[in-house]
């Protein structure tokens, strides 16, 4: 028998009983619905049922024949125009399109229709490329995020901010990484009149298109190639674009490598905010905003520093015309580079997951969360403010990792202590001494009030920027302690930058 029950009229219809794994509603692995009931359904259902590892449980289908009634023993649950009302009825998670034969304007529209659910998207034949990469560890996307956080996952984009973005035109920056992505993802979602994805790096553009449509021929306009560094380069972006809204994600983000390294972080995260912001000013942007992080409270690594100055940069060019504001947050599970990405390849190979200190604590939100809740601030923004969202209580990194391991069913995994790295806190704070926490109109959403910048702060950056460009490492660490009074870095030889630079231990925002 085929694995494709069709119904052959009234009396002769042949139905599949529903196998023991689509009743089981332990299963691990999120509720996924294939779209599609054709040869490549069929092969990915199986492939699905075999290895629960990929994260995905297939509980549905759809079809646009009406004789099918089930695939794979997966029933049919309507045709492709149901995509929306199917996963908002059926609480689908994640949704992969397994029509290769789609013609790119009705994968368009189903993307669409998928994204402004907020469900996951997944594609044929790219998404089994990238299941071949993560089965060796579980997928993040099969965890469950709420029990590893000790509370509920936000995820509800309000109207308020769906609605600035309907028919907006978008500028996203830093776009192929992880937050660019997600950021990527949620605003088309919203239907915006253009996305116009910036990025430095090719492979991550063709990583991101990738994502987004199924396909990435990068021959469109709304994939640029540009580094922020470059004024000239970013001012004639903006023009071309003319965005309503900026959303700034490009920056140098992890810790280790920034403390040897501390030019590239102020050129990037500094001046690099600066000429994006300046852009946006001088071309009438309605909106910018800067992600921020958490490591800018009381700063104790030049991660910190710089990502506190470009929110001072933000602040220094608010205006009526140009709202301006930056969001900070901790940590991010899920994202690429993220910590449990991390615990997932150590235990895939077999190694003892690697933890700073037996204490540590940190600040946890899942990318969804974290993203959701930057558009949900950015209509918010009026003078400069720096909004936090509210990540719940910090978590203790031993207890993450027990938890993802029980998820895996494993038993306890060994752990190796490492050391804190130079820079780094032992807990983080999301607000810094002496900054006021003010409550917004979105209860997960804080503000705080703008610190005023000293006269000379523009005349104090020129200099920063003159070291950073001559490669003056010291200087600019002795410029940015003058800039940054609340800034303490933690004095480390070379040898133990290096050995901090190459432990496999990923802390980004």
């Amino acid at each position: 028998m085929s694995d494709v029950t069709i119904a052959d009229g009234p009396v002769r219809e042949r139905r599949r009983a529903i196998p023991p794994w689509f009743r089981d509603r332990e299963a691990v692995g999120l509720a996924t619905l294939i779209v599609g009931g054709g040869a490549a359904a069929r092969t990915l259902i199986r492939d699905l049922r075999r290895s629960p590892d990929y994260g995905l449980r297939p509980v549905g289908a759809l079809d646009d024949d009406p004789r099918i009634r089930s695939v794979s023993g997966v029933p049919v649950l309507g045709r492709l125009a149901d995509l929306g009302r199917t996963v908002r009825d059926r609480n689908i998670e994640a949704v992969v399109v397994a029509i290769p034969s789609l013609s790119a304007a009705a994968l368009s529209a189903l993307v669409r229709d998928a994204a402004e659910t907020g469900a996951h998207v997944r594609y044929l034949p790219s998404f089994l490329a990238a299941v071949e990469r993560v089965a060796h560890a579980a997928d993040m996307r099969a965890l469950s995020f709420a029990a590893l956080l000790g509370r509920p996952e936000r995820r509800n984009l309000p109207d308020a901010a769906r609605a600035r973005l309907r028919g907006a035109r978008v500028l996203v920056t830093g776009a192929g990484g992880s937050i660019g992505r997600e950021l990527c993802r949620q605003i088309r979602g919203c239907r915006p009149a253009s996305l116009h994805m910036l990025d430095h790096d090719e492979s991550n553009l063709h990583g991101l298109q990738l994502d987004l449509d199924g396909a990435a021929l990068l021959d469109s306009p709304e994939a640029i190639i540009a580094d922020i560094r470059d004024q000239l380069r970013i001012e004639q972006v903006v023009r071309a674009t003319r965005p309503d809204m900026i959303f700034h994600a490009a920056a140098h983000k992890h810790l280790p490598l920034l403390e040897r390294h501390p030019c590239e972080g102020v050129k990037s995260n500094v001046l690099g905010t600066q000429n994006v912001v300046r852009a946006a000013l001088a071309a009438g942007v309605d909106r910018f905003v800067l992600i921020s992080t958490d490591k800018a409270a009381n700063p104790r690594s030049i991660l910190g520093a710089t990502k506190r100055l470009a929110e001072m940069v933000v602040q220094a060019h608010a205006s009526d015309r140009t709202r301006v504001c930056s969001v900070r947050f901790g940590n991010v599970l899920g994202s690429r580079g993220s910590f449990l990405t991390t615990v997932a390849e150590q235990i895939g190979r077999g190694e003892p997951v690697t933890v700073t200190d037996p204490e540590v604590t940190r600040f946890f939100m899942t990318i969804e969360e974290a993203v959701g809740l930057v558009l949900s601030a950015a209509p918010m923004a009026e003078y400069g403010e720096t909004f936090v969202l509210d990540m719940g209580e910090p978590i203790k990194i031993v207890d993450l990792v027990r938890r993802y391991a029980r998820q895996l069913h494993l038993p306890d995994v060994p752990i190796r202590f490492t050391g804190l790295r130079p820079g780094e806190k032992l807990h983080e704070a999301l607000f810094a001494d002496g900054e006021e926490r003010l409550p917004t109109i979105h209860p997960a959403i804080w503000a705080t009030r703008p610190a005023r910048l000293p006269g000379d702060f523009a005349s104090r950056l020129a200099r920063l920027y003159e070291a950073a460009g001559q490669g003056r490492d010291d200087q600019v660490r002795a410029l940015l302690d003058d800039l940054l009074p609340e800034y303490q870095p933690a004095a480390a030889s070379d040898d133990e930058l290096a050995l901090a630079s190459l432990t496999h231990y990923a802390d980004e925002f």
